[in-house]
């Protein structure tokens, strides 16, 4: 078989094809958004091929069908791609600006080719309009190779990179041609350089595709370890997590960390009152209220039932009791709804100081609870601190 631009167009259709099944049947499991933007993806290498198949057999159809079928098919392709890819990194779609390009280049080649016929001028308009694409793919992807959890944008982001570069040769080349080509199927090393390294760049960008989806799956596995279903907030491991960085920072700045257990006042009776799901509501709002109260660097999670775990990095003893104050009151004076019916809510809060020099905050934890079992028995709705 010769190894023309025919012949490559129609191995670079295969492969298109090959990548857009895999695409589609490597993942069905994880976020939906990562999932429909995989699939978006998948489209876009479908009707890449098409246009591959399309250059393929140009002998058997006109040309003027190839140009305006083929490059309408490969611009769709590039609009459906810059959606996906920020439907992936959960960034704006951008898909009036990607049509508008779509349509406008598609426009350009129109021209190019049946009012002012011209092959170097159309690949130059063309390849402005591909920059745009890959422009906004990179664009999309600015920012994320600097963090070990997003390699997979770099890979992606390399790939489009890679292919403005080769747009750049190819319209260099074209140029400086003492007798300029006529078509993309004109015998010629430059066609099928291009067509051939064209070729390549949509696997690299599938595999970008697929390494991004599983980083993504890791990193929502990730959280679901760590985050409270119901509230948001971090849960158990989270907190030792957590808890463990605070420290090393505090003992690294002679600092001391605030610690707030935070129990609410008869919560059992409202569960049997009401019924869990309007006790999972309390919960909610209960840690709206906590959480308005923080700082920035702040941190609350759910250690069980209706018990909350604050943490205050480089606070002392009367900042924390401050704080704690603020928290009490604000849920007291808030009127929780439960049925159409306003419901009052207090909370016990024991608090204890973790010093740096505490081999782990488990010391703290337990002056907190201790001082939490003393808030309760003084009658609740109050505030108690460990003694340091």
């Amino acid at each position: 078989m010769q190894l023309n631009v025919e012949t490559l167009a129609l191995i670079n259709g295969g492969q298109a094809l090959v990548l857009a099944l895999m695409l589609w049947y490597g993942a069905h499991d994880g976020c939906r958004y990562a999932l429909n933007g995989l699939r978006l993806r998948a489209a876009a290498m479908v009707a890449e091929a098409c246009g591959d198949f399309v250059l393929a057999v140009d002998v058997h159809v006109s040309p003027l069908v190839v140009l305006l079928l083929g490059n309408g098919l490969n611009l769709l392709a590039q609009v459906l791609t810059v959606i996906a890819l920020r439907m992936v990194l959960q960034r704006p779609l951008l898909w009036r600006t990607s049509l508008a390009v779509g349509v406008v280049g598609w426009l350009g080649v129109a021209w190019l080719s049946v009012i002012h016929p011209s092959y170097p001028e159309r690949v130059l308009w063309g390849s402005t309009i591909l920059l745009c694409t890959n422009g906004l793919n990179i664009a999309a992807l600015w920012g994320g190779c600097g963090k070990r959890e997003t390699r997979a944008q770099c890979v992606l982001m390399w790939a489009y990179v890679l292919a403005i570069a080769l747009l750049v040769w190819r319209n260099v080349s074209l140029w400086a041609l003492a007798t300029p080509l006529q078509s993309i199927t004109a015998p010629s090393p430059i066609n099928s350089f291009y067509v051939l390294l064209y070729g390549v760049q949509p696997l690299l960008a599938s595999v970008g595709f697929l390494l991004l989806y599983n980083e993504i799956l890791q990193r929502e596995l990730f959280d679901l370890a760590r985050i409270d279903p119901l509230t948001g907030v971090n849960n158990r491991l989270g907190l030792l997590e957590a808890s463990e960085t605070l420290l090393a920072r505090a003992r690294a700045r002679h600092e001391s960390i605030g610690v707030l257990l935070i129990d609410a006042d008869h919560f059992k009776s409202i569960n049997d009152r009401f019924g869990h799901d309007d006790g999972d509501r309390v919960l909610l709002e209960l840690v709206t209220n906590i959480r308005r109260m923080l700082r920035a660097g702040d941190m609350v999670g759910r250690v069980g039932g209706e018990e909350f775990l604050v943490l205050s990095p480089a606070v002392q003893r009367a900042d924390l009791l401050a704080l704690a104050e603020r928290i009490r009151t604000a849920i007291e004076r808030t009127a929780f709804s439960i049925e159409g019916q306003s419901y009052a809510l207090t909370v016990s809060i024991g608090a204890a100081l973790a010093h740096g020099d505490e081999a782990d905050m488990s010391g703290a934890r337990r002056r907190a609870d201790k001082a939490l079992y003393e808030a309760k028995h003084a009658g609740r709705n109050c505030v108690r601190i460990a003694a340091s």
